[in-house]
């Protein structure tokens, strides 16, 4: 793949860009621009926008799926950027010289988010170089083991990969194994230095024999494995589990790309919003030139456009954050715009504070997108944009509005944004009822598990742990439920009560 320099004319097209970021304070490492054609664009974004990770089917179904949907016109590629550093952003070959000038703004935008967002503060920036070296050792194995057994673990490995811990990398945390250290003397513990004729009475043999059971029962205790609540499933398995040495690496490996897209997950909105403020911006007050603006309109406008039951990030996130600009404009924030009453005069509230831009850069800073959304949605804003919750209608085959209420709608938005919308699931317990037995817990959140994904889960389960696995969840007016499997055969069963906590 060519990582040469841009044609002339797209050269002076991006240093003209640049230059116009730069001016705005977006602050970013170095963005090459990489020219592909649609087949090419369609092979890289089945990679994640890496060309070089390791081989695997899904990939080729991923590109086989674009390429299809590009041949029928159902999407088009215009960029894709890579959190790297320096970052790397693709060009399409065929793009109309304002879509090039359109897309240069949007990717300066995304690489300023990429480089000062709190959420990507522990992202690996070489993960390019890396991500070939991850290819290069999987295609050892291969070569070693064969490709169904390399590839068939790596299936188990992906659809695992959701069982991470979102915020570990910012909190430190115990290691699993726990370290005892040096081992005491039990017939010790808990004793005071005395004389002889005096030991009985600092040294009562009755407290004596209840610390030592006491320290009996902490040990114990210590000892189970995990000595709390583990979220990141597959660090667990990466450390306890009986993996052979390049089963292990497949698994570090699996985890570290998970780890490296979860922060491009958590912020979707805000970051496709920060990039397309931008290219907004740029475009529409500095770059465009005379005849270049139907032509921008009409591009802009697909981007934005929304549909019944899919949320559109870029359109959210560009209108929340000119709105939280406007309103820091405005002065329109803090107890006393709060305290007020008066809808009208709310909507002509202005102190001229002009904060906006400090504030928005801010923003972009510190949040991800659930505290975007809970911080700064407010009533105002879903009226104005006029949002609502959808429903489907299975006998009608349509959406519906289901409700118009501000609180619904928020629910139901930071519903789908935390964890992705997916189940939270921890490890609690590696030797349930003391025959070696992986036990979790699926954290409800008023949505069951389904059943299908649970069964998946646990067949993947097992095949890494050798054990047998469970899941104790709840079932919507059910109660609570213990999914099994034990190798063979999948088992349910309700519960009077957890059994672990």
């Amino acid at each position: 793949m060519d990582f040469g320099s841009l044609p002339c004319e797209l050269e002076e097209i991006r240093q003209e860009v640049e230059g116009y970021a730069r001016t705005k304070g977006l602050d970013y490492p170095d963005v090459r621009f990489v020219m592909l054609d649609f087949n090419q664009m369609n092979q890289v974004a089945a990679y994640d926008g890496f060309p070089s990770r390791y081989p695997h089917w899904r990939f080729g179904m991923e590109c086989e799926r674009l390429r299809k949907s590009y041949a029928w016109g159902l999407h088009r590629i215009y960029e894709m950027v890579v959190n790297t550093d320096p970052c790397y952003a693709y060009l399409l070959v065929s793009n109309l010289e304002i879509d090039q000038k359109l897309v240069m703004a949007h990717v300066y935008g995304h690489a300023d988010f990429f480089k000062n967002n709190l959420w990507f503060a522990h992202t690996n920036r070489r993960m390019m170089d890396d991500s070939a070296n991850h290819g290069t050792r999987i295609r050892r194995y291969i070569d070693q083991f064969g490709l169904e057994t390399v590839e068939t673990f790596i299936d188990r490995c992906l659809s695992l990969d959701n069982l991470i811990d979102l915020h570990s990398t910012g909190i430190r945390r115990l290691a699993s194994r726990p370290d005892f250290g040096v081992e005491e003397d039990e017939h010790n513990t808990g004793r005071m230095p005395s004389k002889d004729y005096m030991d009985n009475y600092i040294n009562p043999p009755a407290y004596l024999e209840s610390m030592r059971e006491q320290r009996k029962q902490e040990k114990i205790k210590v000892k189970n494995l995990p000595a709390h609540p583990q979220r990141d499933v597959l660090l667990f398995l990466l450390e306890n589990a009986r993996l052979e040495p390049w089963q292990q690496d497949i698994l570090a490996i699996v985890r570290e790309e998970a780890y490296y897209f979860a922060p491009q997950r958590q912020t979707k909105i805000m970051n496709e919003g920060w990039a397309s403020y931008w290219h907004s911006h740029i475009m529409t007050r500095h770059a465009l030139k005379e005849g270049e603006l139907i032509d921008y309109a009409d591009h802009h406008s697909g981007t934005m456009a929304t549909s019944p039951g899919r949320l559109n990030p870029y359109k959210l996130g560009i209108e929340l954050f000119r709105d939280v600009e406007d309103r820091w404009n405005r002065g329109a924030f803090g107890a006393e715009y709060e305290e007020c009453e008066d809808l009208r005069m709310r909507a002509k509230w202005d102190r001229q504070a002009g904060l906006g831009k400090q504030k928005i850069f801010e923003v972009r800073r510190i949040y991800n997108d659930i505290g975007f959304i809970d911080e700064f949605l407010t009533p105002e804003f879903a009226q104005q944009h006029n949002l609502f919750t959808y429903r489907y209608n299975s006998r009608t085959n349509q959406y519906e509005v289901e409700s118009r209420d501000f609180a619904d709608i928020k629910r139901q938005l930071l519903f789908q944004l935390t964890n992705f919308g997916e189940p939270i699931i921890e490890v609690v317990e590696a030797n349930y009822q003391n025959r070696g037995e992986l036990y979790l817990v699926h954290h409800w959140e008023e949505t069951d598990l389904r059943h299908d994904y649970a069964q998946a889960t646990l067949e993947n389960l097992f095949a890494l742990w050798g054990r047998p696995v469970h899941i104790e969840t709840a079932i919507q007016s059910k109660g609570t439920s213990l999914f099994s499997y034990n190798g063979h055969q999948h088992e349910q069963r309700a519960l009077q009560k957890p059994l672990v906590r």
